[in-house]
């Protein structure tokens, strides 16, 4: 197969034959060769016209084609033989298969401005054969006149299989890849890794040459055993070897190269001296791979060993997590029965005292029936013989019932609790005795007084362990009342040793602590704190909050500036921007300076919760409660729901108040301090933030703690 190869490849390029094409001529090109090789000659200079003509000019004309200059289409450097005869004269290269090149020719110069030039000649496609030299006129279907050569593309994929299958890499373990090249010195074929691996381009093999796989078979093939000569003398073989440069030598490069003053030995000494060190050398990596068979043995066998014990060992955990199950279920069993004992005993005393009144009770009908019917005695000195005594006894039986006899003596709940804290927290702790931490419960956290502070309604809170505390933790929990004294509960766990926690009371006092824990368990508490939120302003009749919008939890083309007190927005529709701070309790007021607006749009202020839609209007939703306006007029909203219609709307300079009055629970609007509509909503229960909403036609400033407006503090005084 290697003998048939050359002829399998296009005489332009070199390569195998890619789409080729069967020329008039019965040579074959490949289609993106013919067409680089393709030229456009002037009509008069085309092969059909200088036949036409008479012309002596001959196809197999060399003298001539050495003064033609080349032109192509893509400017490749390929090209025929055909062309200007006043063309200057262009120096000429070889393809890889002898074919002679031309490279492209230097632009002509720009005529001078004087100069008239005449116009161009009209130009015809030409192609020349570059096996046989004969120039070939091309019709108006160009190339796709020529015919298709699929057999020889067939030959051509049949054959490249074939040598893909056969040439593999010598040096691969397993699953040989496809060889990359082939060492002419070491006359062995390399895949790329195995070449990176064993045949680096560096010290006495970056002089071996390496060839491509079938350029190597060939010549393996036509030399299946080469003499190594002289990578420096070519006609010289290696006769010595040196000791230095560790590489064979010849005669001539120690005469006249570098190795001159070096060390030599024998070439054939060496050889024997290097062989027996290979061999000692394999030897000992013979038993290096022994041990490493039987090391591999022995990991296959310790994979079954784990395979079988972690069965025994899931065994043993199941028995001892069924035992426990077991003696849960049996201390179940235990308490059931001293409740049904509790039950039993509660059912019996109840059910004593029923039939005890009952009894009772039947005693005092009859007495009552008897009385009422010597009442009905007509006989005076009858009745007044046994009046007395029935009178004492009505008495005496009255006196039996306001005993405590119409008590129950049992309650019907059952003063059982059962105590499952400490349960808990050892099945919590249940853990392999070989992965427990043998350390012990941390210290108790000290709270950085100089760190901790109140801002409005935030508490920030700042601890750290004691200095000189060597046990790990691995966690902080922080806990808060009620701000009224009542239980802790839990505000933040994690390992942060800082803390801010929003949403309080105005004028409340919390008390703060903090613990440690680890694996090993959870650390005493921390010394208490106490902390004082902002105060109610009696003069303003507000809760002193100052605060800016938030850009964590506002709407992405929200735009912030002024410290973040002054907001607008970069999209035309409605996007909802909160205040940093939430109210649930007290009387606050705010503003909003209206700085820029545009097109009459209809900005909305208000309250909202946390979780309101931040890409629609505010009030679309049931978490926002708001006052939308124009230029003319406004309405309040809630839930998509619109009321109020009210005359008179925003110009750029106005301002916009918004009155959260939580003690009373209602919500009202003003326009340039003036109310705006009624009390715009009622019974609000909850935490709520300051909100607007706003397209990029509005800006607006925000106002924090301010007195309370007129027109309601007036109200507030006549109530």
């Amino acid at each position: 197969m290697e003998e048939m190869e050359e002829e399998l490849k296009c005489p332009v390029c070199g390569s195998f034959y890619r789409e080729p094409i069967i020329l008039p001529c019965s040579h074959n090109l490949c289609q993106a060769c013919a067409r680089n090789i393709l030229v456009q000659t002037p009509e008069a200079e085309s092969p059909q016209s200088r036949r036409a003509s008479g012309s002596a000019a001959s196809d197999y004309d060399y003298l001539d084609l050495d003064k033609m200059s080349l032109y192509s289409e893509a400017d490749s450097g390929y090209g025929s033989y055909g062309g200007f005869a006043s063309a200057p004269t262009t120096p000429c290269q070889k393809s890889p298969n002898g074919v002679r090149v031309f490279p492209p020719a230097a632009p002509l110069p720009p005529p001078p401005p004087s100069a008239l030039a005449p116009p161009p000649p009209p130009r015809s496609a030409c192609l020349t054969c570059p096996q046989c030299h004969r120039s070939l006129g091309l019709d108006e279907r160009g190339l796709r006149g020529f015919p298709r050569n699929r057999l020889l593309e067939a030959v051509i994929d049949r054959y490249q299989q074939g040598r893909a299958a056969a040439l593999r890499c010598q040096l691969c373990e397993k699953a040989p890849k496809e060889a990359a090249v082939m060492c002419e010195q070491c006359d062995v074929f390399y895949c790329e890794p195995c070449r990176l691996r064993c045949h680096p381009p560096r010290g006495p093999l970056a002089k071996h040459r390496l060839v491509p796989p079938a350029q190597g078979r060939v010549s393996r093939r036509l030399s299946p055993r080469k003499i190594s000569t002289c990578t420096d003398h070519e006609l010289e073989n290696h006769s010595m070897y040196c000791v230095q440069c560790k590489s064979p030598v010849c005669y001539q490069c120690l005469e006249e190269g570098k190795h001159s003053s070096h060390e030599v030995k024998a070439l054939g000494a060496m050889w024997k001296l290097h062989k027996s060190q290979l061999s000692q050398a394999l030897n000992g990596l013979s038993d290096r791979a022994k041990e490493a068979k039987e090391f591999l043995v022995q990991l296959r066998n310790m994979v079954q060993q784990i395979q079988e014990n972690s069965v025994e060992f899931e065994a043993c955990l199941v028995a001892q997590c069924d035992a426990l199950i077991d003696a849960l279920n049996r201390r179940k069993a235990q308490l059931l029965s001293r409740v049904n004992k509790e039950h039993e005993h509660k059912l019996k005393v109840v059910r004593d005292q029923i039939s005890h009144c009952t009894v009772k009770l039947r005693q005092t009908t009859g007495l009552m029936e008897y009385c009422l019917e010597v009442i009905k005695e007509n006989d005076p000195s009858g009745f007044l013989q046994i009046s007395d005594a029935l009178i004492r006894r009505v008495h005496l039986t009255e006196d039996q019932w306001g005993k405590g006899t119409l008590t129950p003596r049992m309650t019907t709940d059952f003063d059982l609790n059962l105590d499952n804290a400490p349960l808990l927290q050892s099945i919590h702790q249940l853990d392999f005795v070989q992965m427990k931490v043998s350390s012990p419960v941390p210290a108790p956290p000290i709270l950085q007084l100089e760190e901790c502070c109140t801002h409005n309604n935030s508490a920030t809170l700042s601890w750290k362990q004691p200095p000189l505390s060597t046990v790990q933790v691995e966690g902080y929990i922080l806990e808060l009342d009620d701000g009224n004294g009542g239980q802790f509960r839990e505000v933040y766990v994690g390992k942060e040793t800082m803390c801010t926690v929003d949403g309080l009371h105005f004028n409340s006092t919390y008390s703060a602590r903090v613990k440690a824990f680890n694996k090993t368990g959870v650390s005493p508490y921390s010394k208490t704190l106490v902390l004082q939120t902002s105060e109610v302003d009696i003069k303003k009749m507000v809760a002193v909050a100052w605060f800016s919008f938030d850009p964590s939890s506002a709407h992405a083309d929200i735009i912030f500036s002024n410290d973040n007190l002054t907001v607008t927005c970069n999209s035309y529709d409605d996007r909802v921007v909160l205040g940093k701070t939430g109210f649930s309790k007290g009387l606050h007021y705010w503003e909003l300076s209206i700085d820029r607006y545009d097109n009459h749009p209809d900005p909305a202020f208000g309250v909202a919760r946390i979780d309101v839609l931040k890409d629609a209007m505010l009030g679309k939703d049931d978490k926002a409660w708001a006052m939308y306006v124009d230029n003319n007029r406004s309405w309040f909203m809630h839930n998509n729901s619109h009321t109020n219609r009210t005359e008179g709307g925003i110009t750029k300079g106005a301002t916009v108040g918004v009155l959260l009055d939580l003690t009373r629970r209602t919500l009202t609007f003003s326009i340039n301090e003036d109310q705006q509509g009624p009390v715009a909503f009622e019974n609000l229960e909850g935490l709520f933030f300051p909100a607007v909403s706003l397209n990029r036609n509005v800006q607006v400033t925000l106002h924090t703690g301010l007195p309370v407006p007129e027109f309601y503090a007036s109200r507030s005084a006549m109530q």
